[in-house]
């Protein structure tokens, strides 16, 4: 018995506040934030560190602000550099402020936690490691929070794969990322425009796929058998690199240890999911005829690549420095007896 195949119709807004949209992917930096709060906040009572509890949310801010920023600027710089010179006469005017053109990277984010990191700690007087240990710590579950959100909005699309396979998705987004001569077929294979919408005189594909998100039968049956069936990659993108990177940094971080051990094997076990992750993911539409043409490998598996690099040269120098073990989510055993 084949299951059915799941066409995918969620709505990415999550409520309407008059004109302002409330969405998925800002409810799921807002959820990984306050995560991360409460995670540094667990190390900093629990373990041996020179943050105070107190300061947690201090320290959530500055890796708030160099998280956006970092994670637009690499997106625009390694992914789609034409939008430095993409300027219009609509808001927000500039391609690199228009954040719903491509969204953010997680590899400049990661770079935007660092320097958020480092300016705390000359700041504030920490050892930049040990803050950069509490940022790998809290940094997983806000990746699977945003992998969530990825999937509700349809984006960064999985690989085809079997129509059989059980978990196969069908993603009426990827109508954005068709030759014109594929969705004008798909166009004629759709009822008059004016018969479904009164007064639409041309189909568009953002209408198409809102009024498959809204539930219009005639257009989802008409679509639907014209779609192609894909791994839901966003969703074990949130696994791998989420669920299981904190699974692993949680049990080695169980007692406290030396200041930047955390960090170099947060790149490297992340390294190896997303390079994992990326062979059930689609290559950026605008990027199928660079490197992945002749090498078959994405911009996200070498960027990859390079990071488990970063946290290999992290792990051996913690190891090397001369310093105290810092860190720890769980109270020792002495402390909690003291506790009652």
């Amino acid at each position: 018995m084949t299951l059915a195949v799941w066409l995918h119709n969620l709505d990415p807004v999550f409520l309407q506040l008059g004109p302002i949209p409330i969405r998925w992917y800002g409810l799921s930096y807002l959820a990984g934030f306050y995560v991360a709060y409460l995670l540094i906040k667990r190390v900093c009572r629990a373990g041996l560190s020179t943050l105070k509890p107190e300061h947690a949310a201090d320290l959530v801010v500055a890796l708030a602000i160099g998280i956006v920023l970092g994670g637009r600027l690499g997106y625009v710089l390694l992914y789609q550099p034409s939008l430095i010179v993409d300027f219009s006469k609509s808001v927000p005017f500039w391609g690199v402020l228009a954040i719903n053109n491509g969204g953010m990277a997680s590899h400049g984010g990661m770079v935007g936690g660092m320097l958020g990191c480092l300016y705390f700690a000359r700041r504030h007087k920490h050892d930049v490691l040990h803050l950069i240990d509490l940022f790998a710590f809290a940094a997983p579950l806000g990746v699977f929070f945003g992998r969530v959100a990825n999937f509700i909005n349809g984006e960064l699309l999985g690989r085809p794969c079997d129509p059989g396979f059980p978990l196969a998705v069908k993603f009426p987004q990827e109508l954005f990322d068709l030759p014109a001569m594929k969705l004008n077929a798909v166009f004629e294979a759709l009822p008059a425009p004016g018969s479904v919408v009164p007064g639409l005189v041309m189909w568009k594909a953002e209408t198409v796929v809102g009024l498959i998100q809204q539930g219009n039968r005639m257009i989802t049956n008409a679509v639907e058998p014209l779609l192609t069936t894909r791994h839901p990659s966003q969703l074990y993108a949130g696994v791998m690199e989420g669920l299981i990177v904190l699974a692993v940094l949680a049990a080695v971080w169980v007692r406290p240890r030396k200041p930047g051990m955390i960090a170099g094997l947060f790149g490297m076990v992340y390294a190896l999911m997303r390079i994992a992750d990326e062979f059930f993911r689609m290559p950026d539409a605008h990027l199928l005829d660079k490197e992945f043409a002749t090498l078959h490998v994405t911009r996200g598996q070498w960027l990859s690549g390079l990071l488990f690099l970063v946290g290999v040269v992290l792990l051996t120098v913690a190891m090397k420095r001369k310093t105290s073990p810092m860190g720890g989510w769980r109270r020792p055993q002495s402390n909690r007896d003291e506790r009652g």
